[in-house]
């Protein structure tokens, strides 16, 4: 696979700390690609190392030994500032905790990231395309506590991708959420990686969304398998 199709590269991976006898590795040597436009499925128990994992490939933690590369950049050698334009520039989050701001509508969630990534272009025009794109354009006008649970998780996912980013990363976005509203979420992410080339990296223990995903990572003990 050449340069220019990889999204995210890592090379011997690890996240350690200090015990009384030596290091726990929560995540250890994990060295795999990611190419973009494709949906990336990170499975594994409570406890496996997956969020950690998430949390490395996109900079809210960093790995005690290894190397990330992120469209092209080398992470290990970014400055902080670097990593924040990187996160409100060209990632998005979706966390299972959906966090929007319950005093906003969820027009003006969606408006509030846009300004936070300094987007250039109309905001009113993207917003609406968002909100179309995952079914609530009739209910944007609504504060988000008139939402459902799974009409929120889906107003996190339009506030998450209205800046374009090229990678969204999602952990367990589909966990608190009951079935049905949890596939719905899943073919959301499938128009986005279809429709808008977004690649997507998300974590979840649900079997029943593995099939759903282009690519499944399976980890244990820290490890891929």
């Amino acid at each position: 696979m050449s340069e220019k199709e990889i999204a995210i590269q890592t090379s011997g991976l690890s996240r350690w700390f200090p015990v009384e006898n030596g290091k726990f590795y929560a995540v250890k040597d994990v060295s795999i690609e990611i190419s973009k436009g494709t949906l990336n499925i990170i499975k594994g128990r409570s406890g496996s190392g997956k969020t950690t994992l998430l949390n490395m490939l996109s900079t809210l933690d960093e790995p005690s030994e290894g190397k990330i590369t992120f469209l092209g950049n080398d992470l290990s050698t970014m400055p902080v500032s670097g990593k924040e334009t990187l996160r409100r520039k060209d990632m998005g989050f979706v966390f299972q905790s959906i966090a929007l701001i319950p005093v906003m509508s969820a027009y003006e969630n969606v408006d509030f990231a846009l300004r936070l990534a300094d987007y250039k272009e109309d905001h009113h025009h993207r917003i609406r395309e968002v909100m179309e794109r995952v079914g609530l354009l009739k209910r944007m006008d609504h504060m988000t506590g008139q939402l459902s649970g799974g009409e929120q998780q889906r107003v996190a996912i339009a506030r998450a991708v209205a800046h374009h980013p090229a990678v969204l990363f999602a952990d367990e976005p589909t966990g608190a959420l009951d079935t049905a509203s949890g596939l719905a979420v899943m073919g959301l992410f499938r128009e986005l990686v279809e429709k808008e080339g977004t690649t997507i990296i998300m974590t979840t223990h649900d079997p029943n969304l593995m099939e759903l995903g282009d690519k499944v990572f399976e980890i244990q003990d820290g490890q891929i398998l």
